[in-house]
């Protein structure tokens, strides 16, 4: 059944809203807690105890991050049974068991050692304690590997059959799902891209205490640990996201496309950068940009590793290029078509039970079915997501990240020479660099999701078809529910932390 587009776009607002909220807290997690084990390894080395009160303070800016990022967490999981009731009853079996391991294993790890590490000071030994450190940072990167395995599975859909008898795509092979290049891509850059924010977080707020005067001894500790840990993980984040753009490139063009503003495809192809002309539609003569600057063969080089590739345009994909072997959309929304048709003609004949041409249908279905999403699509150029969000998102996301390493370089050496206390203006870069952070992070959630559009699975399933058949009034009720309390949780946040800032170290 096809849902009306209102209640599609305020599915999807509900749901971008929250993920995008919940992604303010999780990548947080996933990098402080290295730093703080990091950090308490030194002090269970050396036995000194200020390392100790090091660990402890930025441990308390981590609990009050877990507390409020797990709220978040838990509503994103039951949107799946309220608002996309039909995604979870198609690809349930597949989606579903990553989510569920996530629970039973990682989470439940991660919490139990949790409340070691945090309660534990004197009343485990020092390894004991060092070690739940340890696995609280494992775990919370194990919660991210199920759950990033899973959305991996939406961009590349792996190791499943489609079982027309119940309508339901079922897993064939467990570990082809686990394995997923896409997904191994997606998580490796993910959780690198949380380290990167966990130390521009640290570096932060320690350069703040050095503009301060304060707890100077205390900041540059961190500042070392933080700027150290951040320049491995951002030339780590370099390579992430180069193979990134190769699985975009493989199994996601219409992405690296959109990304790259891509309309006609070449060979050599340039990596371009600049502002986007507005009037650009699909299939017009008109320059995709208003000014640009290109890096020759950088595109076909970062997509498919071959300077020489041709990497496929929107249009090309949207209407087809014979010399390249590209299907159009519209041939691929004819198979679809024929797809839906014979699936609802085998399953009448079957409850007919008319054998005979119940097997006919069949055979036509199959031979159909890997266009079945297609056939759900209204025009070709529903095939293509919002080039100028895509594009965007990307492009701050890349400029964010290169300005990261560079603070990384610098803040490591200044702080190594004894000169960062001078460097007032690289300080202050710092401090400004957590929102950027922050934006950086929700940029390249947008570009992999917003990229992926109009598809809640690649290829297979449109996001028009994946909602529950609810009231829109429903979901709009909520959406503005969840917008109120979501900012009151990050407004609860910002206050908390900030009182521990201005607290410090010692007091706290």
């Amino acid at each position: 059944m096809e849902h009306s587009e209102l209640l599609v776009d305020w599915s999807r607002a509900q749901f971008a809203l929250t993920v995008l909220y919940h992604w303010i807290f999780v990548p947080l997690t996933l990098g402080l807690t290295f730093i703080i084990a990091i950090m308490e390894s030194i002090y269970v080395k050396t036995g000194d105890e200020k390392w100790k009160t090091t660990t402890k303070y930025w441990m308390g800016l981590l609990a009050i991050n877990f507390a409020i990022g797990l709220a978040t967490g838990i509503i994103e999981e039951f949107e799946f049974g309220t608002n996309w009731s039909n995604y979870s009853w198609i690809v349930g079996d597949i989606f579903g068991a990553p989510l569920a391991i996530e629970g039973l294993m990682a989470f439940f790890m991660e919490s139990t050692f949790f409340a070691v590490m945090f309660f534990g000071w004197n009343k485990v030994s020092k390894k004991a304690h060092l070690t739940s450190t340890w696995l609280v940072a494992l775990g919370s990167n194990l919660s991210a590997l199920w759950i990033l395995i899973a959305n991996g599975w939406m961009q590349h859909p792996v190791g499943m059959h489609f079982n027309p008898d119940t309508a339901r795509n079922e897993m064939q092979n467990f570990l082809e799902v686990c394995l997923n290049p896409t997904a191994v891509s997606k998580f490796l850059h993910t959780v690198s891209s949380g380290y990167v924010l966990a130390s521009i977080f640290v570096i932060g707020i320690s350069s703040w205490y050095l503009l301060k005067k304060r707890d100077v001894q205390f900041a540059k500790r961190s500042i070392l640990v933080a700027s150290s840990f951040g320049l491995l993980a951002s030339m780590y984040l370099i390579t992430t996201g180069d193979e990134s753009a190769h699985q975009d490139a493989l199994h996601q063009p219409m992405k690296l496309a959109a990304m790259e503003s891509l309309y006609d495809g070449e060979s050599r192809a340039d990596l371009v950068i600049g502002l986007l002309n507005n009037s650009k539609t699909i299939g017009s003569k008109e320059s995709p940009f208003s000014v640009s600057f290109a890096i020759p063969g950088a595109l076909s080089f970062l997509g498919y590793h071959n300077l020489n590739a041709f990497v496929p345009g929107i249009d090309d994909l949207v209407f087809g290029n014979k010399k390249h072997n590209i299907m159009s959309v519209s041939e691929k929304m004819q198979q679809g078509k024929i797809a839906v048709a014979a699936l609802g003609a085998y399953k009448k004949y079957k409850k007919e039970n008319d054998m005979v041409n119940a097997t006919k249908a069949l055979k036509t279905f199959e031979a159909n079915e890997k266009y079945m999403g297609y056939g759900y699509l209204k025009k070709p150029q529903d095939a293509v997501p919002n080039v100028e969000i895509v594009y965007y998102s990307f492009h701050i996301m890349v400029a964010l990240g290169s300005w990261f390493l560079l603070l990384f370089i610098l803040t490591l050496y200044y702080v190594m020479t004894n000169e960062l206390e001078r460097k007032k203006w690289l300080l202050r870069l710092a401090v400004v660099s957590i929102p950027l952070g922050y934006v950086a992070q929700e940029a390249g959630w947008i570009t992999a999701e917003v990229g992926r559009q109009p598809w809640a699975i690649q290829d297979l399933l449109p996001v028009g078809m994946a909602t529950s058949n609810i009231e829109v009034s429903s979901v709009m009720i909520t959406f503005w529910l969840f917008a109120v309390l979501f900012t009151g949780l990050l407004i609860a946040e910002i206050k908390i932390m900030l009182t521990q800032i201005k607290i410090g170290p010692e007091g706290h």
